[in-house]
């Protein structure tokens, strides 16, 4: 919502609530009928372009969470476990983010599981074929292979296929900075900043991390 709408609708809603508090006649539920729609008159309308980034990023972000969720199980050294936890909390907490911009602003959310902000990979899942074309996701036969793997073995098959995965999603940053309209929105254009800055410095990181598992042991 722009200034002179969020000033329009703070007025309406002023109004209406000294009315209520004894300011004048009490509000009725017409009042607040005429308050609501004001308000979605006022309303920006979501840029498609910011829409369909978000749209995108919540599965691209939860297959991250997904795969970064089985260190712990799959023998992880102490690094990539302690990489891959910071992963899940950093993109789960940035999916709520996302999802909730989308709801408040009448958008459909991709439907993830409530307690693990994961959803399934299943390439018959509705929408999931688009998603899995997404830069960056992985296949399920990536998927399988990692899941596969063990110890030193799933270090190196996780940090290769994580570094893809983050760049994935600067090319997703960037088709959205090229686009008519997009991040004008100071939210959007806060949540793809972040992811753009995070994702660089992880891939820096996951980088010299696959780098020294390569070096010959002094």
């Amino acid at each position: 919502m722009d200034r002179l709408s969020s000033r329009t609708s703070a007025a309406l809603l002023a109004a209406l609530v000294l009315a209520s508090c004894g300011g004048g006649t009490a509000a009725t539920g017409g009042d607040l009928a005429a308050y609501a729609a004001a308000v979605e008159r006022n309303r920006t309308p979501a840029n498609p372009a910011d829409v369909r980034f978000l749209t995108g990023m919540i599965p691209h972000h939860a297959q991250a969470v997904l795969f970064a969720g089985w260190a712990g199980s799959h023998g992880a050294g102490r690094a990539v476990t302690a990489f891959c936890e910071r992963v899940v909390v950093g993109q789960r907490d940035e999916i709520a983010t996302m999802s909730t911009w989308l709801r408040d602003h009448g958008e459909d959310i991709p439907e993830l599981d409530p307690e693990t902000m994961q959803m399934r990979m299943d390439m018959d899942m509705p929408g999931m074929e688009h998603h899995m074309r997404m830069p960056g996701m992985l296949t399920k036969e990536q998927l399988a292979e990692l899941d596969a793997a063990r110890g030193g073995d799933f270090d190196r098959i996780f940090l290769t296929y994580m570094i893809g995965h983050h760049q994935g999603a600067l090319t997703m940053v960037d088709e959205l900075f090229s686009s008519f309209g997009g991040a004008q929105d100071n939210v959007i254009y806060k949540i793809a900043s972040d992811i753009y800055a995070d994702q660089s410095t992880e891939i820096e990181r996951m980088q010299r991390m696959l780098d020294a598992m390569a070096s010959p042991i002094r």
